[in-house]
């Protein structure tokens, strides 16, 4: 598949010179959403022309497997003065010898602290490959090593080209997030006022509210919900998504064989219903053998190929076209529990059979650790984007990326990068589980999680995000919103006011001399109120994500 970046630097600096003050007092860096995925004959040129790496060439340092030097030599580079609370966003291109793939991991050692992974790539004998990661500082540093190695254990020589490392001012960051959400997430409205015959209304009264929310964000749910009439209340009144946490996993609805039971996902199906939430399917199936049904464990070849099929037709018949989106084949890149016993194309097959039962649900591919860290060598972007690229050309398609997103302490300029080069499959992409773990604390749980949310609902690539929240008597999975009371916790209030930042709200204004009345709009459904005189009017109006100004005109 063809790469390209996703938006270049004059779109930016064309929304900021034409739609907002920030033209006038901004003149910091514009983000370079570009990514490759394809090995390349020759390395393209350098994002930010280098950055603050410009000009700047690597030095050579041994390459050291444990404790003992190889022979080899990798490339690195000094950095001096790097500044506590920085984004850094690197890249560069990266060709091997000595091995016909590597993955390559980029780390950063300063005076204080190791950051043992802030960027990979699954470089290629004969190419170049291109990376992209990026770290942020908890303290400043004076002098610093930006070093590239194999983290294969293999004895290779490492090359790099167009290197660049660019920084981000916590608020020159969050510009660059602003304008995403203005121009992808919103868009310009243009109402017309004019009587039956067609003449300009001046001065007509003009009342807009915004009934429906385009982006789907919502939140787990575990059969807790059902009867509980506060929870019910409060989780309508913020999400317009839901996803089921246990209910329709293979152990919850056939614990034993033949004996298939869906009574509480029927019920959980009819509260959502009820409220128009759309809803995620999670999951077909699970890789992972602790969560696979004893039963199905001890099955193997025609028998468990009988049921993993009975399954499939089971759940999907069920439920055709009530679920947006089913995980099929859940943490496939951890666990290889059924290709093992079904042989290699075992998953390929799952995909298949699912979409042949329910053709217009979006098949993901659901996984942790892709955005969280680069650290685990089993969910690094690459061997994601090779594995879905793999199932596609054994013919999978209505496919999606679902990312969990279970963080600990999030690396933004990472998330971002591993977001581009996912972007580059053109897919839809879900955050799908999103938490922050309990280790932090509940204050910490709260600002980890709005820099997750605001860089998931700011990359332009992402098409929805899920909270992995659902309550229970004793608490949550790794973070609550609220007690059981629901009042909230931090996490809570965090929702609460993006939810509200990421709505347009009641606007009421009056049409110019032209008849006309503006105004940038959160992407969704709204209702306008049009009064001139002794006449009203009520109208609705849909806003999609287009470059184009939206033209809407009501008649009194």
């Amino acid at each position: 598949m063809k790469d390209s970046p996703v938006f270049g630097g004059f779109w930016v600096f064309f929304f900021l010179l034409t739609c907002c003050s920030l033209a006038t007092s901004y003149d910091g860096p514009l983000y370079d959403f570009t990514a490759y995925t394809e090995c390349k004959a020759q390395p393209e040129g350098p994002l930010y022309q280098g950055g603050i790496l410009k000009d700047e060439s690597p030095i050579l340092r041994p390459s050291i497997i444990g404790e003992t030097a190889t022979g080899f030599y990798t490339p690195a580079f000094v950095l001096q003065n790097l500044t506590m609370g920085n984004v850094y966003c690197f890249s560069t291109w990266i060709k091997i010898q000595g091995s016909n793939s590597a993955l390559i991991r980029a780390s950063l050692k300063t005076e204080n602290r190791t950051y043992d992974c802030i960027g990979t790539v699954l470089a290629k004998d004969g190419c170049w490959s291109f990376l992209k990661g990026g770290f942020v500082l908890d303290s400043p540093s004076n002098l610093s090593l930006l070093l590239f190695q194999n983290s294969d254990g293999k004895d290779i020589d490492i090359t790099i080209a167009s290197s660049s490392l660019q920084p981000f001012t916590d608020e020159e960051w969050r510009i660059n997030q602003q304008y995403i959400i203005n121009t992808q997430r919103k868009r310009a409205v243009m109402i017309h006022v004019s009587d039956l015959q067609g003449n300009r209304l001046q001065g007509a009264t003009i009342t807009i509210d915004q009934v429906s929310k385009d982006f789907p964000f919502g939140s787990a749910i575990a059969h807790t919900i059902l009867g509980n009439l506060p929870y019910q209340k409060w989780f309508v009144e913020r999400f317009n998504a839901a996803v089921f946490e246990n209910e329709l996993k293979w152990y919850a609805t056939e614990p034993d064989q033949g004996k298939t039971n869906y009574t509480t996902a029927d019920h959980m199906l009819e509260f959502v219903r009820a409220h128009q939430i759309i809803t995620r399917g999670h999951n077909i199936f699970w890789e992972d053998p602790k969560y696979t049904p004893a039963w199905v464990r001890n099955l193997t070849g025609p028998e468990l190929q009988a049921a993993v099929n009975s399954r499939i037709q089971s759940l999907m018949s069920k439920y055709k076209e009530e679920f947006i989106h089913w995980d099929v084949s859940n943490e496939m890149l951890h666990w290889d529990f059924y290709e093992q016993r079904l042989g290699p194309d075992a998953t390929l097959h799952f995909y298949e059979t699912a979409h042949q039962a329910d053709p217009l649900a979006t098949l993901f591919m659901n996984e942790f650790n892709v955005v969280e860290t680069c650290s685990d060598v089993k969910s690094t972007v690459d061997t994601f984007i090779e594995r879905i690229r793999d199932l596609e050309r054994g013919g999978m398609y209505m496919d999606g990326i679902g990312l969990e997103s279970h963080f600990t302490v999030p690396n933004l300029a990472l998330m971002r990068a591993v977001l581009d080069k996912l972007a580059t499959l053109r897919l839809p992409i879900w955050l799908t589980e999103v938490d922050i773990s309990s280790k932090v604390g509940k204050e910490l749980q709260a600002v980890y999680l709005e820099q997750v949310l605001r860089e998931g609902f700011s990359h332009p690539s992402v098409n929805g995000i899920m909270l992995w929240t659902a309550l229970h008597p004793k608490g949550c999975y790794e973070m609550c919103l609220t007690d059981e009371n629901f009042k909230n916790l931090p996490a809570g209030d965090v929702v609460d006011n993006l939810l509200k930042e990421w709505e347009t709200g009641e606007i009421k204004g009056v049409t110019d001399e032209y008849g006309s009345y503006s105004f940038y709009g959160f992407l969704g459904e709204y209702k306008v109120n049009v009064g001139y005189g002794n006449r009203t009017v009520e109208s609705t109006f849909s806003l999609s994500r287009s470059d184009e100004t939206k033209h809407f005109s009501i008649h009194l």
